[in-house]
């Protein structure tokens, strides 16, 4: 499958998730960075981001409730 079928198929939510969870922590591989900006649009990445920003944001204070109750 070509790189122009990919992107027109559009991409899975755990491509997209994992995309920005490596994203976070900084750590991918040159072929999978590579395979995301050709199957991954702008605004997929841009929306995941939002997404796992609240949900680290939520885990974050989740925590800390724990921790100090």
């Amino acid at each position: 499958m070509n790189k122009i079928t990919e992107k027109q198929s559009g991409a899975r939510i755990w491509q997209i998730a994992k995309a920005v969870m490596f994203a976070f922590m900084g750590v991918r591989k040159k072929s999978d960075l590579e395979h995301d900006a050709a199957t991954l649009t702008p605004a997929q990445v841009i929306i995941g981001g939002i997404v796992g920003a609240i949900i680290f944001v939520l885990s974050i204070m989740l925590v800390v409730r724990l921790v100090v109750s």
